[in-house]
């Protein structure tokens, strides 16, 4: 696998895939810097060995050239976080950005427009990937984010470079999730939440093989707790999921994982923060009331299981986080996570609400690492090899 380390960029351009795709404010301001913050290692070696770097990027997913997606709003905040002036180009093809590239300096970075606002991105066109490729000498993908979308900017424009590599951030991200998937330290637990079950089914399946337990949290809980007889009352279910939850029991069983289900749970008589609340069995929720958030029994259960774990992976919360209500079972669970690391294990948390938890709860400096990729690091626990990271090792 080869990354930044294997080249000297000196007097050379890295033409870099990041994932600056951050959340902003109505005034265009960064509301999250961290994905600019996790590509900085890697512009820096470039820029110290004496290399230019040009970025390329999307920002949400624009119709047209919408402005309120343009890549000129996170100049200043870019610029901030490199300790360097980030040159800008309002576009990411043709004249003016191939000339912006040409004139670029050692030791300069130059950001371009985002790259959505051509559809030929998306759809992986190779007359636009091979326009990027004559930006830069060297293409490195640093964007896990997008790993796993098989666009220009992502994997197609690789096959027009000799020299290809991973950013550090990429690097690790992979390495990782290898630490989880190929050579984990038992016992393994795996706490899968979230709302759904239909989302996380191929995870399920695939990380049966490389667990010994199995936590079960969240909405889809729920799906597992009916497919067994429960009375769940008015909570999340998805009818049609059932068979499939047994199933996903019985092979569980078949291959000696320990499966934990919530015992107990909160419950509240509407889906709301003012909600009436109370505690009751997990199945055994009284009509017209529903579960949301794991109950005190459930969250002892579960920090047993954790704490005595060498490798852990969370994917997806344990409550209604987001509403302080219930948001207690998925902080304890994030507190036992980050006890059970500071104890010698290795803990890797992943997916939108996971990381958006760990964030809320001053968590990120307890767990071992927060992966930046939703999507594309459900894909990698789903057993699908990820296009942009397949462009550059089979190279």
């Amino acid at each position: 696998m080869k990354t930044v380390d294997d080249y000297n960029f000196k007097d050379k351009k890295a033409l870099i895939r990041v994932d600056f795709n951050v959340p902003l404010d109505d005034e265009g301001n960064v509301t999250d810097s961290t994905r600019i913050e996790a590509a900085k290692p890697t512009i820096i070696k470039v820029l110290e060995d004496g290399g230019s770097v040009v970025l390329m990027t999307h920002l949400g997913r624009p119709k047209n050239k919408e402005a309120k997606f343009s890549l000129q709003q996170i100049v200043p905040k870019v610029s901030e976080i490199m300790g360097v002036e980030i040159k800008f180009v309002n576009d990411c093809v043709g004249d003016v950005a191939t000339n912006e590239a040409k004139n670029l300096k050692p030791g300069e970075i130059l950001l371009l427009e985002n790259l959505r606002y051509h559809k030929e991105e998306t759809e992986g066109d190779s007359g636009f990937a091979k326009q990027l490729s004559q930006l830069g000498d060297i293409y490195v993908n640093d964007a896990f984010g997008t790993a796993h979308r098989a666009h220009a900017s992502t994997t197609v424009v690789a096959k027009y470079f000799e020299e290809k590599c991973f950013g550090y951030l990429l690097k690790q991200e992979i390495d990782s999730l290898n630490k989880v998937l190929k050579s984990a330290e038992k016992p393994v637990t795996a706490i899968i939440g979230g709302a759904k079950v239909s989302s996380k089914i191929t995870v399920l399946e695939n990380i049966l093989d490389k667990v010994d337990h199995l936590i079960i949290g969240g909405g889809m809980a729920f799906t597992f707790i009916k497919a067994q007889g429960g009375k769940i009352g008015s909570s999340l279910v998805e009818d049609d999921k059932q068979e499939l939850a047994l199933e996903i029991l019985k092979k569980a069983a078949k291959k000696g994982v320990e499966v934990h289900l919530p015992v107990d749970t909160i419950i509240a008589d509407s889906f709301s923060e003012m909600a009436n609340k109370d505690v009751c069995p997990i199945d055994d929720i009284p009509d017209g009331w529903m579960g949301l958030d794991a109950g005190p029994k459930s969250i002892a259960l579960f920090s047993e299981v954790i704490l005595k774990s060498k490798t852990i992976l969370w994917n997806g919360p344990i409550g209604v986080f987001e509403m302080e209500a219930f948001a207690e079972g998925t902080m304890k669970i994030g507190e036992a996570i980050g006890k059970a690391t500071s104890n010698g294990a290795f803990s890797l948390v992943g997916g939108g609400d996971s990381v958006a938890a760990v964030k809320k709860f001053n968590l990120e400096d307890e767990v071992s690492y927060v992966s930046t990729g939703g999507g594309a690091m459900l894909e990698m626990l789903e057993g699908k090899s990820l296009p942009g990271i397949k462009a550059i090792s089979e190279a």
